[in-house]
């Protein structure tokens, strides 16, 4: 059996879309048919097609919900194919229906779960797939789900909060330019205006605000221009993996940005690596994947040479920290768990930890960061409004 979304016109001329399951496309229009239904469309549910077919898209929440859903069925006793079956039924949105579907027509095919989710690694990474089958593996399905369903809220949290501490300060500093540009583009040459037909030699101050304010007004386009041409330059060349290698270790260099990123992506990837041992995947196979998570390359490369150590017979903890990119606090709890045989308990109280700093340095940041642009947007303005009033106290003396 497999799923397949469909369009069709009823007796009132309405269309109706929806998710059915059938042998072939031929089978389902069979069934539009014996509803009283005209078929328009029959195609089978993929993640992605060629030829400009439709998608199955679905969020990282609806995502959760589900894994949430599932685990919650699987639990109470039903079996796979009826939680799914249930667990699509209850969702309101078409395109997670259709992957539901799509992925419970593998099940019934006789596939594991893990199978059919591999039919949409772009919903279903390999973290989570590789998670689900080590679950089904050991016969903890159900405990597997909930984790992963905790797992991927509390990334999102990590995620909503990082967003949320920078939204500010970026549309401070949008309003902020486009504010001094409106200035110096459309107010300053009307005002100084005045001083044109005046004999008296202006302020520099005031000369070099006309002068920006000109220059501006005459090669805004061409400025316009330059910027989306370097942006367009900077797009090309974040795409060559060298050029990323080397703006990641400039980041981890800063001194307070280097640290933002290194806990972040020790503590994604402390998470990962936790969930995935507690899940029951092989070390190498969790230290492979858990690398994945990590943004920065460097990072991640150490990651996988800390995973050829291991696979040499070297323990986790000297591995990572014979790379120098990880947290000592993270490798010193990694070390523990090792010792005390909780290395995945010791690796999840180091993510709680590393998020912690994280928070803390991005607030160190915001606190440092927004007064100084204030002030700098002060200055700014400032210095128009001087450059502005110097010609008018110079005239209010000479009519003295």
């Amino acid at each position: 059996m497999t799923a397949f979304e469909y369009s069709a016109l009823d007796a009132g001329g309405k269309q109706r879309r929806g998710v059915l399951e059938g042998d072939t496309a031929r089978h389902v229009r069979q069934q539009i048919r014996e509803r009283g239904w005209i078929p328009v469309a029959v195609d089978e549910v993929r993640e992605r097609r060629r030829g400009g077919g439709r998608r199955a898209r679905v969020s990282v929440a609806d995502v959760t919900l589900l894994t949430r859903q599932l685990a919650t069925l699987i639990g109470a006793g039903l079996p796979l194919e009826e939680a799914l079956r249930a667990a699509g039924a209850q969702t309101e949105r078409a395109g997670l229906r259709a992957l539901v579907a799509g992925v419970r027509a593998s099940v019934v095919e006789g596939n594991s779960l893990a199978d059919g989710l591999g039919r949409f690694p772009g919903a279903f990474p390999e973290l989570y797939r590789a998670t689900v089958a080590a679950g089904e593996h050991t016969g903890r399905l159900d405990v597997v789900l909930e984790r992963l369903a905790d797992y991927t809220e509390q990334r999102q949290q990590l995620r909503g909060k990082v967003q949320q501490a920078l939204a500010y300060p970026a549309a401070l500093i949008v309003i902020s330019l486009a504010v001094v540009t409106l200035l110096l583009a459309y107010v300053v040459p009307k005002v100084t205006r005045v001083f044109e037909d005046m004999d008296q030699r202006l302020p520099a101050l005031t000369q070099g605000l006309i002068a920006v304010s000109d220059f501006l007004r005459i090669n805004g386009i061409w400025l316009a221009l330059a910027a989306a041409g370097a942006l367009a330059a900077c797009a090309w060349f974040w795409r060559r993996q060298g050029f990323r290698r080397r703006v990641d270790l400039v980041l981890l260099r800063l001194p307070l940005a280097g640290r933002l990123v290194r806990g972040l992506n020790a503590a994604r990837f402390a998470r990962t690596f936790s969930i995935l041992l507690g899940s029951g995947v092989a070390v190498l196979e969790a230290l492979r994947i858990a690398a994945g998570v990590i943004a920065n390359r460097p990072m991640r490369a150490a990651v996988i040479e800390a995973a050829g150590r291991v696979r040499e017979g070297s323990a986790i903890a000297p591995a990572l920290e014979s790379s120098g990119q990880f947290p000592p606090m993270m490798v010193h709890l990694a070390a523990s768990g090792e010792g005390s045989g909780r290395l995945e308990h010791m690796l999840e109280r180091a993510a709680v930890s590393q998020e912690r700093e994280v928070e803390r340095t991005i607030g160190m940041l915001l606190a440092l960061f927004e007064p100084a642009l204030i002030v700098a947007m002060g200055g700014v303005v400032l210095v128009i409004v001087l450059a502005i009033l110097l010609p008018i106290f110079e005239l209010n003396q000479l009519v003295r």
